[in-house]
């Protein structure tokens, strides 16, 4: 016999005279069984540690402690049966689908609290069409919504996405198209250097940058502009690291290809190596977006706080939706509180719809490819009506 992968085999020819199909992947009976021996395993041996021979306890611990013992009765398990490399395979793999599983299941249980918490008020539909500008501590469920603070997350990212995309995408065409010179490379570092401590950078001193020289020192009042323009500095960095990416794995080709025709560098820019990335443009875009909508301490230190609807802007004090979820979160109230979480649901709603749309625009082709794709469709038709013509 002769053994692929610990769970493939064939017979040897001189054994029989008929070859058998090998199967590439898959789970065979013997993986499972062994798999779930060792879980049952290693927690029937947590348990016997934990309860009656070490003095340990906490939930967080006995996971642990289980899971630990799953990999080590598992690679045991697998050792008795399967070669060292198939060992080795097999729990990379119960990490990696460990792994996922538990994120999934953290993701779970903070959407699945949240919305626990925040139903009471969220199936009300005045939750999402009225203000708190007229609704007491005591007053009912019934009463109140975040429409104020929907309508103020929505303006100031709006504003703040159209000043940091431009800017981002800029920079990072300055940073991959000027470091192929000598001159602009000495440009880059210390621009490169700045974006990454931008990235890094707490929100609570952005929110006091523009409060210091915008609001104090410009004399620009509290507002959602002001808020907007803290956004900006928490999602440039962002919109430039990924857009930095993207344009780099712009074919090179393409570019020569460009040059050799005569165009300039902002023309190859501009009408090729920009429409060549746009899907992966719009991701970049949207993920700086999911990171400044869900920002507090900028907005609370720049835009105020306010419980009455206000669609301007640029005069007045304005609330979003973190800001909102920070102010009712923390009051005695249960339907207050039962508010708080029904705004955090919206808000994570939000950052779903943000990141769906990124998927579904970023798998988008583009104009270059379908330009590509459709000549290429024709010759391989007009190739095969030819072959059939010539067997005729």
């Amino acid at each position: 016999m002769t053994t692929i992968g610990a769970q493939n085999t064939i017979d040897d020819p001189s054994d029989s005279g008929e070859q058998q199909r090998i199967r590439l992947g898959g789970v065979t009976r013997e993986e499972v069984l062994t798999m779930v021996g060792a879980g049952a395993g290693s927690l029937a041996l947590d348990w016997l540690l934990y309860e009656r021979i070490l003095p340990f306890s906490g939930a967080f611990g006995f996971l642990l402690c289980w899971y630990l013992l799953f990999l080590a009765l598992y690679a045991i398990a697998g050792r008795l049966q399967w070669d060292a490399l198939t060992v080795r395979e097999r729990l990379a793999t119960a990490l990696a689908w460990s792994s996922g599983l538990l994120v999934l299941a953290l993701i779970g249980d903070q959407i699945g609290y949240v919305a626990y918490r925040g139903v009471d008020a969220a199936r009300h539909l005045n939750f999402f069409t009225e203000t708190m500008r007229s609704t007491a501590a005591l007053d009912p469920i019934t009463s109140g919504g975040c429409l104020h603070a929907v309508v103020g997350s929505l303006e100031q990212l709006g504003m703040a996405t159209l000043f940091s995309v431009p800017l981002g995408v800029l920079t990072a065409v300055f940073l991959v198209e000027a470091g192929q010179t000598r001159r602009g490379a000495r440009l880059v570092k210390p621009v490169r250097v700045l974006v990454e401590a931008m990235t890094a950078l707490p929100s609570i001193v952005a929110g006091l940058f523009v409060l210091g020289v915008v609001v104090l020192t410009l004399g620009v009042e509290k507002s959602g502009f002001a808020a907007s323009l803290a956004l900006t500095v928490m999602m440039m960095p962002i919109v430039t690291r990924a857009a930095e990416v993207v344009v780099r794995l712009v074919p090179g080709t393409l570019k020569e290809a460009s040059y050799a025709l005569g165009a300039s560098q902002w023309r190859t820019v501009w009408h090729v190596v920009l429409p060549t990335a746009r899907p992966g443009l719009t991701t970049a875009v949207v993920l700086g977006m999911a990171r400044g909508v869900g920002e507090t301490s900028p907005v609370l230190l720049t835009a105020g706080f306010t419980t009455r609807l206000n669609l301007d802007a640029f005069h007045g004090n304005q609330t979003s939706l973190p800001l909102f979820v920070w102010n009712y979160i923390k009051q005695p109230y249960p339907d207050m509180v039962a508010r708080a979480f029904a705004a955090g649901l919206t808000l994570m709603a939000v950052v779903l719809i943000l990141f769906v749309t990124a998927r579904i625009l970023g798998r988008h082709r583009t104009p270059t490819d379908r330009r590509t794709r459709r000549p290429l469709r024709r010759a391989r038709a007009d190739a095969s009506n030819s072959l059939v013509q010539a067997a005729n």
